[in-house]
Order: structure tokens, then sequence, then C-alpha cells
């Protein structure tokens, strides 16, 4: 039988082995601890920084904004920035839903869109912070209460572009003033959704042409500037204005708005769709 001396001197032997043994799983452990540790540190950086991007800006900041954008951008892009006279919906804007930090918004308002008719804007920090916080603040106001603004390009894409195809070039009768390799290449690009419909179906300020034959044989054509019952007026070539009393010369004018208006009355909701389908490849 064991002593009590031997008995203590064994199990002092058996922890201090067990303390050797557990060092360095100690020390990994420890080592796990501390990256758990900085990992939880990063993610609550990046959470905080994200929450920062994220938060709501000031009410001053956006009311700021709000009186700026109607003053300099109301009459293309609405007072409420959802569409305007000559303007897209912001609110509906793919680049505003996902430029959460509002650097990608300020850059086109700095830049502008040359090619697409929107000037450059030489704002202020702050101003240009406030102009930001509204659009912001009116997509996010449009996203929480579930609102729809105007018609998206993707709404009048339910066509089918093959049958708009053969209607362009056959019952429609459209090749014979337009191109897809002409007029109207690229016209995709230009014009998006609503407005290209619009174009489509009556194209205002398309410009017509008159040609008129003179009491002595001589033909002039050109540009229809002016006609009433009384009047013709017509610019040449040279862009040189003519007009003659509408009753003493013989002329025939040329108006590509009035052949789309003719075919209102006559489009099916299937040529519509199916046109518009085709219309949207020209790119």
């Amino acid at each position: 039988m064991k002593t009590v001396q031997q008995a203590n001197t064994i199990l002092a032997s058996k922890v201090k082995t067990r303390i050797a043994l557990a060092g360095p799983l100690f020390l990994l452990a420890a080592g796990s601890l501390l990256d758990v540790s900085l990992t939880a540190q990063t993610a609550d950086a990046q959470q905080t920084t994200a929450s920062t991007q994220n938060k709501a800006a000031p009410k001053e900041l956006i009311e700021s904004g709000r009186t700026l954008f109607q003053q300099q951008c109301g009459f293309c892009h609405g007072r409420d920035a959802g569409g305007g006279e000559t303007g897209p919906s912001l609110v509906d804007s793919e680049l505003v839903k996902r430029d959460k930090a509002g650097t990608e918004v300020a850059a086109v308002i700095r830049n502008g869109r040359p090619e697409k008719g929107m000037p450059k804007f030489d704002l202020s920090g702050s101003a240009m912070d406030g102009v930001v916080a509204f659009i912001s603040n009116q997509q996010a106001g449009d996203a929480s209460n579930g609102k729809r603004r105007g018609v998206l390009p993707a709404d009048l894409q339910t066509g089918n572009a093959e049958a708009g195809k053969q209607y362009f070039n056959g019952a429609g009768k459209c090749s014979s003033c337009h191109s897809p390799t002409g007029d109207l290449a690229g016209i995709a690009k230009r014009l998006e959704g609503l407005r290209l419909e619009e174009r489509m179906l009556y194209p205002r300020g398309a410009k017509s042409k008159v040609t008129v034959t003179l009491p002595s044989g001589q033909t002039l054509a050109g540009e229809l500037v002016y006609h009433d019952e009384f009047t013709i007026g017509m610019r040449d070539a040279e862009r040189h204005y003519h007009s003659w009393p509408a009753g003493k010369i013989k002329f025939v004018i040329d108006a590509p708005a009035d052949a789309h208006a003719e075919l209102l009355s006559k489009y099916s909701d299937a040529d519509i769709h199916n046109l518009m389908a085709y219309l949207q490849t020209l790119r």
C-alpha cells in the first residue's frame, strides 16, 4: 500500500504532466480567441460603416436639397424626382437604388450626361450633399411604401420582337419611311421605355417636307415651316426661307406624323407590344 506522501507525489507529477501537455492547446485556444475578437471587431466596424451610409440624412439637409433640386432639376425630373418633362424618374433609377453612399449619384450630377442632354452642375459640397440626400430620401420613401412611378422600360418589353419586325416591314409599312440601319439605328439607346413608345405612336416635333410648284413650273423642295389656309412657308437646303400665297401655287406636303396618326386606329394591342419589342432591339 502506498503511503500518503507517495500518493501526493504521484498526484503532483500527473498534474504537472497535464499542465505541460495542455500548454500548447491553451496558447492555441487563446490565439483563436484573439482571432475571433479581431474578426468581430472588423465586422462591427464594417457594420458601423454600412449603418452610417444607410442612416437617414438629417431632415434639414434633405429639405435644403429639396429646394435646390426643385430649382435646378425639377423641370426635367419632376419636383418630387418622379419624372418630368424630359427627364426620367430618379426614384426608379437603378443607380440611385444601389448607390447607398451617394457617390455615384453625385458623380453624375457633377459630370452630367451630355449624350442624354443632361448638363453638368457645379455644386458646393454641402449643396451636393443636400441634393443627393433628397433624391435618396425620395427613393427610400417610395420603396418602403411600395409605390410605383410611371412606366418602367421592363413594362414595355412584353411583345414578340420577330413579330414586330414582320409588322414593321409588312402591314405597318414602317419600312417605307424608316430604316433600322438608317434613321432608327441605335434608337433604343437614345430613347427607352415610355419615351420610345410615345415617339413610335405619335412623333411630336417630326419635321414635315413640302414640294412647291410655282406658276412658272419651277419646283422647290424643303422643310415645311408654316402652313395655314392663306400662306405656305418652307426652308430650302441652304436654310433660306421662302413663302407664297397658298392659293397661287401648287404644293404637296409629306408629313411623317400623319402616317403615325393614321395607324392609331389600326393598331391592335399585340401590334404595339410587338413593334415596341422590335424597336428595343435596335441598339
